[in-house]
């Protein structure tokens, strides 16, 4: 169906309060339509809001009722924008003229035109096609597309590159099973588990860099908190000091994501219910060894010598930082080098610990990060006491033979950090077309 003839351009849902008293053509979706006695109330949504529409008599809605059009049928809308307090955003379109561009006949298979999806995570995800229509998720990914948006801006202030690596690689990249193989005309690749490798390489061609991509993890995990697909927002930089060069890097980073939200994505904070963290100046830090000993000394669980934290640890840490310094953040340094890649740096003064972080977000792992190594006989050193022969890696070993100085970097998951600020429950949720141990569609 050709568009209608008219001397108007397009306008869109946000640019009305400043409309008034105009003419204009809107384009969108059938959101939602009441009808209270002799008036209709139209909802039509685009692609940054939705508006309002007056329908004041059967003619101006006749196009709607012809085939008993449904929700999300497309149209186009010419009407006058008219001041209204109690209107959603203080205005309204009146007088409309209505064109049916795409009409829809059949219900939906999840109802979208309610303040909340009523509907269980299975069915929610099975038609996120449609479901990803709704006002709140669509602000959510639009939070999403902010944090990308931020996190880029907040480094090519600092003079990093972005770069974009390979997803198709020879071996895994943590050197663990957890991989996911392809046949590559008939060789063995694997999904890169992160851009580890090569953002270190690329330390040694422009210092400083980042990526924004997914990564894969063969994890066999059914949880809230894990997905096999998602997207990382990896940086790594040189001539550190060490871990704590980076950890200052990372809380700046944050502060301007958050501070970008704020100023740029106030509508969808209000939409998602996110609440934004304050970042303190000095985000508090732990030991891993002294983190052990507070969790035996205030919960009598006796987590000493374990290798890891389990996610009740990580949420008892999360409340001693909130109740000691009022943090929603806190920094867990020095994880065993058993528990590390093997590209770690130890600690100078205790071998057995390392350079290396993970940052608790209310409770929850959100960043994992520090200090590499950087000389080539330390990698063969390391790969040997793991068993791993240096073959594999020589492509990445070899930027190491020809000078790479003191580096570091760090990942946030994205999908993991819209959760937190959401407080959604699960993280399939905070994912555009979410994949785990069952799930390959939509």
């Amino acid at each position: 169906m050709s568009l209608p003839a008219t001397a108007l351009t397009r306008s869109y849902t946000h640019e009305l309060p400043h409309l008034t008293g105009e003419r204009v053509l809107l384009q969108g979706w059938v959101h939602a339509l009441r009808k209270l006695g002799g008036v209709s109330f139209l909802i039509l949504r685009d692609g940054w809001g939705t508006a309002q529409i007056i329908v004041e008599n059967e003619a101006q809605l006749a196009p709607l009722q012809e085939g008993n059009l449904m929700p999300e049928s497309v149209i186009s809308i010419e009407g006058e924008v008219r001041a209204t307090p109690q209107a959603p955003g203080g205005v309204e379109i009146g007088d409309p003229t209505i064109t049916v561009l795409t009409p829809i006949a059949e219900p939906l298979p999840v109802v979208i035109s309610k303040r909340e999806i009523n509907a269980a995570l299975p069915t929610l995800l099975d038609h996120a096609v449609v479901a990803n229509r709704h006002p709140a998720r669509r602000a959510l990914f639009r939070l999403g597309a902010g944090v990308m948006a931020a996190f880029r801006s907040h480094l090519n202030e600092r003079g990093f590159t972005e770069i974009q690596t390979p997803k198709l690689v020879a071996s895994a990249t943590e050197s663990g099973a957890n991989v996911f193989g392809v046949d590559y005309f008939g060789r063995r690749a694997y999904l890169a588990q992160s851009p580890q490798f090569y953002k270190q390489v690329m330390v040694g061609v422009f210092e400083r860099v980042f990526e924004v991509g997914p990564v894969f993890r063969a994890e066999p995990h059914d949880t809230i908190r894990h997905i096999n697909e998602y997207v990382s927002l990896d940086v790594e930089f040189g001539f550190i000091e060490d871990h704590f060069t980076v950890m200052s890097l990372l809380r700046d980073i944050l502060a301007g994501i958050f501070n970008h939200l704020q100023e740029q994505y106030a509508p969808e904070v209000a939409l998602t219910t996110a609440t934004l963290p304050h970042v303190p100046a000095t985000i508090p830090y732990i030991h891993f060894s002294e983190a052990q000993e507070l969790i035996f000394a205030r919960h009598g669980v006796d987590v000493r010598g374990e290798p890891d934290l389990s996610p009740q640890d990580e949420r008892w840490l999360g409340e001693w930082a909130r109740q000691e310094y009022g943090s929603d953040f806190l920094f867990v340094t020095g994880y065993p080098m058993q528990k590390r890649p093997f590209y770690t740096h130890p600690d100078p003064a205790r071998p057995t610990y390392s350079n290396s972080f993970d940052l608790l977000f209310r409770g929850i792992e959100l960043v994992t990060g520090g200090q590499r190594l950087h000389r080539y006989d330390d990698y063969l050193e390391a790969l040997a006491r793991a068993g791993q022969s240096p073959e594999p890696f020589a492509a990445y070993l070899e930027a190491f033979r020809y000078g790479m100085p003191p580096h570091g970097g760090f990942a946030i998951g994205m999908e993991r950090l819209l959760m937190q600020l959401t407080g959604a429950p699960n993280v399939r949720l905070t994912t555009l077309f979410p994949r785990d141990l069952t799930r390959l569609t939509p």
